[in-house]
């Protein structure tokens, strides 16, 4: 992450998660171009809901994103946006290659997937840090 704060009109924020997403049985379907594919796709999406793509990276069966992210964003709809776009995109340019693994079932993500939000500190450390603060007397 870049860890320079992110400014709007009444707020300054650094706002980063974790995303886990999974393909649906956890099928080994994901090829080198279906990640490369990916991440443009993730890429242009969080860039539509004023977030920022940080890192992602995969193996056969599931996908990890960091994403910056607006406080605005809700979470829920933008990860239901990211599975809606990204699954009918690469089942749209990847067919043949997943009908082996499907048939004709338009999947590709199962319905479920993590997230844990993650900063540059600890829960442990902000905690001292508010202990800190001096109390008005």
């Amino acid at each position: 992450m870049n860890n320079s704060y992110s400014k709007e009109n009444r707020s300054v924020y650094l706002l980063a998660v974790h995303i886990v997403l999974v393909t649906k049985y956890r099928r080994k379907v994901i090829t080198p171009d279906i990640l490369s594919r990916l991440q443009r796709i993730f890429t242009d999406t969080c860039s539509k809901w004023d977030c920022r793509l940080v890192e992602f990276n995969g193996e056969t069966d599931h996908v990890h994103l960091l994403v910056e992210f607006n406080p605005k964003v809700q979470l829920s709809k933008f990860i239901a946006n990211l599975k809606t776009v990204s699954s009918r995109l690469i089942r749209k340019d990847f067919s043949d290659h997943l009908t082996q693994f499907y048939g004709q079932k338009p999947v590709f993500w199962t319905g479920s997937y993590f997230i844990a939000t993650c900063g540059g500190v600890t829960i442990e450390q902000l905690k001292q840090y508010v202990e800190k603060q001096q109390s008005p007397v």
